[in-house]
């Protein structure tokens, strides 16, 4: 089976990695995931990694993407602007090393606010070229940083990049909320509760102190804190999108964050829907024939 690999794509991500083996009609062969990420490795490691991946999957040319061309990772990938194409994606490639090419992300730089993103450009694209997405279409990655990514014409034009879980996890283990929100997060009634809170909350500073008073007050019980506060930033998050109303929300990943989020956009109007896994592949599949 390895044999048969063409290349190696890699999904570097900051904690983990994904490798894959990939035949030239984008079949994946074999695959490898590991705590390998870039946060693990310094930039002399990253030669001899490249080798033990050739080691295993028996090719030679590797096309990477994530955080591994960031600033943080082995060489930093300059981003091209919004609005970016697989073709310019791959024209954009930054060779590294022999045979080793790592794929760039996105900015925006001009306009009201700026954004980048390494990674999550390669998935979008990578579902829209497997027919999981129509070519404009809004796609939403749940995860420490939520990304809402909406492409126009099989481009991508605009992203917003939203640290709700980051923030959760900082107010769930530090400040004042810190030991009131050890409880489970999981859908139910004070989910539910945090998410219409959330969506019209003009202020979501106050209305996180709102959980202290409310578990003070007996009107929120201590085993519902952390279902609610998750609902009160997730409702949040969701309610800046005023452009829901029966429009589809392609989810990219899954577990239990994506299905709060399913939650969380049904009941703001939206409907979710999962995209199946292989985009990433997809992309830099197609990416690497773009190249070759």
């Amino acid at each position: 089976m390895v044999g048969r690999a063409a290349y190696i794509a890699v999904d570097w991500g900051t904690t983990n990695r994904r490798a894959y083996a990939m035949t030239a009609d984008g079949d994946v062969v074999d695959t490898l995931q590991d705590d390998r990420g870039v946060l693990a490795l310094s930039p002399a490691e990253y030669p001899d990694a490249i080798a033990r991946l050739r080691d295993r999957f028996g090719a030679r040319t590797v096309v990477a993407a994530g955080m591994v061309g960031s600033t943080r990772g082995w060489r930093e990938a300059p981003y091209i602007d919004a609005p970016a194409t697989l073709q310019a994606l791959a024209g954009a490639s930054l060779a590294v090393a022999p045979d080793v090419r790592i794929i760039p992300g996105v900015a925006l730089r001009t306009g009201p606010r700026p954004d980048v993103m390494r990674g999550e450009e390669v998935q979008v694209l990578g579902a829209i070229r497997t027919g999981a997405a129509s070519p404009t279409a809004l796609f939403c990655q749940p995860g420490t940083h939520n990304k809402w990514i909406e492409t126009v014409d099989g481009a991508i034009t605009d992203f917003a990049t939203v640290m709700t879980g980051e923030l959760f996890a900082l107010v769930r283990t530090h400040g004042i909320l810190a030991g009131m929100l050890d409880g489970p997060v999981a859908d139910g009634a004070a989910f539910r509760d945090g998410l219409r809170r959330g969506r019209e909350a003009c202020n979501l500073a106050a209305a996180l102190f709102e959980v202290r008073a409310g578990v003070l007050l007996d009107r929120l019980t201590p085993a519902d804190a952390a279902a609610y506060a998750s609902g009160l930033m997730i409702g949040a998050d969701v309610g800046t999108r005023t452009d829901l109303g029966d429009r589809p929300v392609h989810l990219l990943g899954g577990g239990a964050l994506a299905a709060l989020y399913t939650v969380a956009i049904t009941e703001a109007g939206g409907r979710a829907v999962t995209v199946p896994d292989g985009s990433t592949t997809a992309g830099i599949h197609a990416i690497w024939s773009l190249r070759a």
